[in-house]
């Protein structure tokens, strides 16, 4: 049997979907239950069952601010994998997603192996709970290779020190930054996580972005950031123009940023309402 996931300080490799799980040294004993938390809120949107009374109570919040919050979550998902079908169906087949959250089937692996079974994944966040599920959820087929680093968005380089132990940084690979960064503050600079993060990657690597907008209703949003702040974590929604700056220096693929349910919409989708408040979009580094 593999061992404990929430045990510190190991690295192993799991037989099954040929899994590696490199971890710091955070315990179960590191999850803080009492106050909301923005991994678990986004699961309880989804319908998951990795949460908690306070993340009950802010996501039931958020919910009266913005009815329309667990469907923006769902829009959100299935933009993330229409996004990664089309980058592997143009032949990328390695990818760096930074700020898994709790694993909700299918999972980014899962889309990308279908259409590729030897892609390769590099899952990076830095929540225990996250880590906690890392092996149990995240197996990908033997021909693929699956791997959960625990690593901090703020600190860019370590990531990518960790990714190119299982990425072959010659060869093209996404970068999928979804429903993150609005977690990242203007003081905290996302633009130069962004530059840090992209800069070592190939010609032919592609970003995978969404983020949430206060555009269609703006006057919720200062308490919706109050409502994450007392979990710790302040939320910065930003408008089409901020967004669109992420990708300065790339080209972006076609229909540019979007509302998530407007970006290549295709059969599979559940939510087409084209008025969620989250953009998203795809860039090819050239």
């Amino acid at each position: 049997m593999p061992g404990d996931p929430s045990e510190p300080n190991t690295a192993r490799r799991l037989a099954a979907g040929r899994i590696d799980v490199t971890e710091s040294a955070f315990t179960a004993g590191d999850i803080d239950t009492s106050v909301p938390h923005p991994a678990r809120m986004y699961d309880w949107f989804l319908g998951g069952k990795d949460s908690y009374p306070a993340d009950w109570a802010a996501a039931e919040e958020v919910v009266q601010l913005m009815p329309g919050a667990k469907e923006t979550a769902w829009a959100n998902r299935e933009f993330m994998h229409r996004a990664v079908r089309f980058v592997a169906n143009r032949g990328v087949r390695q990818f760096l997603d930074i700020g898994t959250g709790i694993p909700t089937e299918p999972n980014l692996h899962q889309i990308a192996q279908e259409v590729a079974a030897d892609a390769s994944v590099v899952y990076t966040d830095n929540d225990p709970i996250v880590l906690r599920h890392a092996e149990a959820l995240l197996r990908g087929r033997p021909e693929g290779r699956t791997a959960y680093v625990q690593a901090d968005l703020r600190d860019p380089e370590s990531i990518v020190a960790h990714a190119r132990t299982h990425l072959d940084f010659d060869q093209p690979i996404a970068l999928s930054l979804i429903a993150l960064l609005h977690y990242v503050t203007d003081e905290q600079h996302p633009q130069r996580i962004i530059d840090t993060l992209l800069a070592p990657l190939a010609p032919g690597s592609h970003l995978l972005l969404s983020h949430v907008t206060h555009e269609f209703n703006p006057g919720i949003w200062e308490r919706i950031d109050e409502i994450y702040r007392s979990g710790g974590t302040p939320v910065r929604a930003r408008s089409r123009t901020e967004v669109a700056a992420f990708f300065t220096g790339l080209d972006m693929c076609d229909p540019g940023v979007v509302v998530g349910p407007k970006w290549r919409p295709d059969r599979t989708m559940r939510i087409r309402d084209e008025e969620m408040p989250v953009y998203v979009g795809v860039a090819r580094k050239v």
